[in-house]
Order: C-alpha cells, then sequence, then structure tokens
C-alpha cells in the first residue's frame, strides 16, 4: 500500500514511516520542520538527539534498503498538498502533520489563532486534495480522546444512539475540548465527516490516548541513533509519562497538577503503531467516517506518577513526587469510562505493559540524561489557562497518607 505520512519527522510520524515500511509498504511523506522549532522556542529540546532531515533519510535507506521521500512543505499551501498526492498517488494518508500541543494553543493570540488556522486550513487541504485527486484513498486522521473531554457518562467511539422527546437518532457524541489545540480537532472531525459525507470519502478519526515510550522493535534492538524518534519533557510538548520519566533520570520532582486526580487514556508507542497499522489496513467503505478510540487503559496521572516512582526506584533512583498548582482549567475529579471495542475486534492486541514500557524508557532515557539537565529549569509550567502566566507554586509533597489512600 502507497502511504503518504504528514508530519513525518514527528514522534509518530517518523516512527510510523518504519514501522509500515518494515511490514511492506511504500511510505512517503512531508513535515513542515515546525516541531523543533517550537520545541526550541519553549527554551527545551528532545531528550534522545534528533539528527537532520538529511541523515535520517540516509539511516532509513541503510536499515530498510528503501529510499524514503521525505519533503520539507507546508499543508497549509495547497499547491504543495496537490503535486505531492499528484506524484505519489497514496492510497491512504496518515494525518499527523498539525501542532499537537494544548498549552502552546493557550499562551497567547498569536499562539491561538496559529494553532486554528494550521491545523484546520491544513485538514480541508487534504480533504480537498484527496476528493479532486485520490478520491478512493483511505484518510486516517489522528484526533485526540481529548475532544470528548470528561463528560458524566461513558464515552462512546464517536457516536451514540438518543432519545429526545420520543424520538430516536444515532448522533455524533458532543464534544467538551479544553483547551484551543482539542477545539481546533474537533473542528477537524467534523470537516472530515461532512467530507465523507457530500463527497464519498472514507476516513478514519483515531480519537488517541496519550502515547509514550521510546522505540519500536524494527528499530532494531541497539538502534542506529539517527532512527531514533524524538522525546519531549517541556511544558508544552511533554507529555504525562515522557515528562515524568525524564524528570526521574534526573532527581526532579514528578510534577503532578494538583492531586492528580485527572482520568486519561494511555498506550505505548509500539502499540500506537500496531493501532495505526490496523485502521489502515482494514479501510472503511466508501462515503463512511468511522470513529476509533485508541488507548490501552485508562489511568489518573498520580497512579501513572506511582508507577514511575516505584520503577525509577527499581533501577536505583530515589524520586519524590510533589503536587504543584494546576495551570489549566480542567475538573480535578471526574467520571471517565471511555469504550475501545473497535480496534480489539480488528485484533488488536497490547504488547506491554505499562510499567515493563517505562523501564525501557528510563534506561534509553538515563543516557541521555546531561541533555535533560541542560533544561531542567523548563520543567515547573508556566503557560496558564486564564492567560496570567507565572511559575506553577508547590502545594506540597505527595505524602505517604495519599499514597496509601
Amino acid at each position: 500500500m502507497r502511504v503518504f505520512i504528514t508530519g513525518i519527522d514527528g514522534y509518530l510520524g517518523w516512527t510510523l514511516a518504519q514501522y509500515l515500511t518494515a511490514r511492506g509498504h511504500d511510505v512517503a511523506g512531508a513535515d513542515t520542520m515546525m516541531r523543533r522549532e517550537w520545541v526550541a522556542e519553549m527554551n527545551s529540546q528532545s531528550a534522545i538527539p534528533i539528527y537532520s532531515r538529511e541523515e535520517r533519510i540516509a539511516a532509513f535507506k541503510e536499515r530498510y534498503g528503501k529510499n524514503l521521500d521525505f519533503r520539507v512543505g507546508d499543508f497549509t499551501d495547497y499547491d504543495f498538498v496537490t503535486s505531492f498526492f499528484e506524484e505519489f498517488k497514496p492510497e491512504a494518508i496518515v494525518h499527523l502533520g498539525q501542532m499537537p500541543s494544548a498549552p502552546y494553543s493557550m499562551i497567547d493570540q498569536k499562539h491561538t489563532v496559529f494553532t486554528q488556522y494550521n491545523n484546520v486550513i491544513g485538514n480541508l487541504n487534504i480533504l480537498y486534495a484527496m476528493k479532486e485527486i485520490v478520491p478512493d484513498a483511505h484518510l486516517l486522521k489522528l484526533g485526540t480522546m481529548g475532544e470528548y473531554g470528561t463528560p458524566n457518562v461513558d464515552i462512546p467511539e464517536g457516536f451514540f444512539e438518543i432519545e429526545y422527546r420520543g424520538r430516536k437518532d444515532y448522533l455524533p457524541f458532543p464534544r467538551q475540548a479544553a483547551s484551543f489545540y482539542h477545539w481546533s480537532k474537533v473542528h477537524d472531525s467534523n470537516n472530515t465527516m461532512y467530507a465523507c459525507k457530500i463527497w464519498g470519502l472514507r476516513a478514519t478519526d483515531v480519537m488517541q490516548g496519550v502515547v509514550f515510550g521510546t522505540r519500536i522493535d524494527e528499530m532494531g534492538e541497539n538502534p542506529d541513533p539517527r532512527l531514533r524518534t524524538r522525546l519531549d519533557f517541556d511544558q508544552c510538548f511533554g507529555t504525562a509519562i515522557n515528562r515524568f520519566c525524564c524528570q526521574a533520570v534526573i532527581g526532579h520532582p514528578l510534577t503532578l497538577f494538583g492531586a492528580g486526580h485527572q482520568k486519561r487514556g494511555f498506550l505505548p508507542l509500539r502499540d500506537s503503531m500496531q493501532c495505526l497499522t490496523i485502521a489502515l489496513e482494514n479501510p472503511p467503505k466508501e462515503g463512511e467516517y468511522r470513529v476509533f478510540n485508541q488507548f490501552e487503559e485508562t489511568y489518573t496521572i498520580v497512579e501513572l506518577a506511582d508507577m514511575v516512582q516505584e520503577v525509577a526506584g527499581e533501577l536505583g533512583l530515589d524520586v519524590d513526587i510533589y503536587e504543584y498548582e494546576n495551570p489549566r482549567h480542567e475538573a480535578a475529579e471526574h467520571y471517565y469510562n471511555p469504550d475501545r471495542k473497535h480496534l480489539i475486534d480488528l485484533g488488536y492486541k497490547p504488547t506491554h505493559d505499562v510499567k515493563a514500557e517505562m523501564k525501557i524508557m528510563i534506561q534509553d532515557l538515563m543516557q541521555h540524561r546531561d541533555r535533560i539537565m541542560e533544561k531542567k529549569d523548563i520543567l515547573v509550567p508556566d503557560i496558564r489557562w486564564d492567560g496570567k502566566h507565572h511559575r506553577s507554586t508547590v502545594i506540597g509533597k505527595r505524602s505517604e497518607r495519599n499514597v496509601k489512600a
């Protein structure tokens, strides 16, 4: 299958290009290379060194025996999108090329508008290019479980049956996004659903939980450093487990936002690759817009912090957990029970448990301790949803009483 990946330089994109190629698919892709710039803007860097585009392409050829058509381009530039589609004629498009950070979208007016424009317009351009050039292709669009918010009812996979005033219908489940980034993804979902309806496109909208991990098996037991994917730990691009593992490696207290009772879905990087590939290899029918909730298990943030603390201790690292003032506008306590049936029905089987993956991560990250130490001053957030930016204050150390509770 010819698979085009937007955001091919990113955490998921670079990994997926390798995973699909190892399975025999032909891959091409493009990236604005902006993720590197956004992280630098946060005065940070990837904990794992990231090589240049040219060095990555050379390593890819050595490892997989194929030339990778990896170009620099902007998906808000419609001419760029259409010319690449005309040339490559993709049978599937995996759309990962968006600004993926809630905190980044909340910095100020400029960052909010950029997020909305980049994400919504880029996705619309892909939909129109599909309509004009490859109408039979399958769009796999990366959504986020964050689109749903934290409703006080179970979360279905995209749609649910509702009865109101004696009448029934099957409708999209209401979205309650919690940042301007997450709202941009809601807009993408609505636009994609509509394009399938009026143009007969086929799309899978993957509502993905938080991904964590440093490697996949396809990179090899001792991966070429040029093949490694990035791993961020700053307040904008460092997601919970990745950030905690980096903090553990340098002995920085794990940063809980409040008491850490917020609950979310998580899955390892290697299982994210498995899920995305299952969706690609089992496409929807013409005109179908389907939604897959993609995660392995749900955990509270404090449960994850406790697991990182435990695994780090097994590796000889003494790590504390501190509660910090929460910079976000989110419920501190909430119900959370999402469905995840569709991918399991198609054959998804988790490969690693959370603690096993955390151990691999921490061992990998210990090799790059100095890189994390260089940026230790950025580990406490100062981007706030209320617009009054200041560094979050420490509420206190997580006590033995809390641990036992």
